[in-house]
């Protein structure tokens, strides 16, 4: 029995020190388990929000790629210690100049047009001294080697600054504006195309104002006057009169009307070879009986030339009948005299005069715009040289003076040859 009761105390020793076992290796095993376990729960949320953001900032970098794409801008940032530029998601046009990373910013800013220079340089310092946030402006770049440029605008802010506020980073952005640029003047030269037709519209209702009263009141008034006439040379000098008026009106509102044909596309270029000197002889014949025989001698350039050019007669003609009726009008002494000669590929028809001539700075481009006259006392309406040039330029050619004042004047135009 005793022996019975010792194993079963001893037993039970055991037990009850197997289970203090279980209870001291058991337990820090669970506590153990369950940090683990939180643990990894803990380390899974941050992995899933590592994820979120990462696939957050992968979205926003690929929308932001996209704009700068789109805009075709290039992001630039300036070290301002070592006044370093490095370019970043540079796309601009292709044949914009692009630079090294590390390209010092007065490189850059050697290229800006001298006229946008000083503009460019004042924002660039202005940031690096801490006098203004930010900046923008527009310049002309050159290219190298070129003689191309393009247009260029750029915004730029102060990134980072010192403990004492003073700027270390500046970032900035660059864009091509060509389009803008070319639209803009398209603007303005719309506008002063509008303001130069107001002009001329002024001018074009004054003169004709002036140059057709002139001419009626001339016909009105020698028409009352035409049945008082007591003698039959008093009567054909009346008639002379109102024909010369008649014929100043016509040739007013014939110039006025070849204008306005020119200007709204005119009728279509018929180019046919025939012989040149027949034409300037015919304009001789037609103003034959306007200039005083005894004082003024009209005849073409004596030559054995004569030309066969391929062109529009009657619009080569127009010209040379333009300048001859100058001639007419301004020359009171001398001679007139038609003639050509070739230049180059060029073969130029010209009419020389004895007459009164122009001043030397008004022998230029400007002479022959419309409503312009160097003699206001001289009627006509402006519009002759004007109309010269206008078909010269149709027939592929162009128009030219040269002048003395007191001495004569020589109007040519040049028209190509085969």
């Amino acid at each position: 029995m005793d022996y019975i009761s010792a194993l079963f105390l001893l037993s039970l020793h055991d037990i009850l020190r197997l289970d203090v076992m279980v209870w001291v290796v058991g337990i820090p095993l669970v506590v153990a388990a369950v940090f683990m376990i939180v643990y990894q729960m803990r380390k899974r949320r941050e992995i899933q929000t590592d994820l979120k953001q990462l696939a957050k900032v992968s979205r926003h970098t690929i929308e932001y790629e996209l704009i700068l794409k789109t805009m075709k801008l290039s992001i630039w940032r300036l070290d301002v210690a070592s006044h370093k530029m490095t370019f970043e998601s540079d796309y601009r046009d292709p044949d914009t100049i692009v630079f090294p990373p590390g390209t010092r910013v007065d490189e850059l800013a050697m290229l800006v047009k001298p006229e946008d220079a000083e503009t460019v340089w004042k924002g660039i310092d202005d940031l690096v001294e801490g006098r203004i946030d930010e900046c923008h402006v527009q310049y002309e770049v050159n290219i190298p080697h070129s003689d191309r440029t393009y247009w260029e605008e750029s915004y730029a802010v102060v990134d980072k600054r010192d403990l004492d506020g003073k700027p270390v980073t500046i970032v900035g952005t660059s864009q091509r504006i060509d389009n803008q640029k070319d639209a803009e003047k398209a603007l303005i030269d719309a506008r002063n195309h509008a303001e130069e037709s107001d002009r001329l519209k002024s001018a074009f209702l004054a003169n004709i104002s002036h140059e057709v009263r002139t001419p009626l009141n001339a016909i009105v008034g020698f028409s009352e006057v035409l049945s008082m006439a007591q003698s039959e040379e008093e009567r054909q000098q009346l008639i002379g009169l109102i024909r010369d008026n008649n014929a100043r009106l016509l040739r007013l509102f014939d110039d006025m009307m070849h204008m306005s044909r020119l200007e709204a596309g005119g009728d279509a270029i018929k180019k046919i070879r025939f012989e040149l000197k027949p034409l300037l002889e015919e304009m001789v014949v037609r103003y034959a009986s306007r200039v005083d025989a005894e004082r003024v001698k009209l005849l073409v350039m004596p030559t054995d030339s004569n030309p066969r050019v391929l062109t529009d007669r009657e619009r080569l003609g127009e010209i040379v009948n333009q300048y001859v009726n100058n001639a007419v009008k301004f020359t009171s002494d001398g001679q007139i005299t038609l003639g050509f000669e070739h230049i180059e590929h060029q073969l130029r028809i010209w009419v020389e005069d004895t007459g009164k001539g122009i001043p030397e700075d008004h022998c230029n481009d400007h002479l022959f715009e419309r409503f312009v006259k160097v003699d206001d006392f001289v009627p006509g309406t402006g519009l002759g040289l004007s109309i010269c040039r206008s078909i010269a330029m149709s027939l592929g050619g162009k128009v030219g003076v040269e002048s003395t004042l007191g001495k004569g004047s020589k109007f040519w135009v040049d028209i190509p040859t085969d």
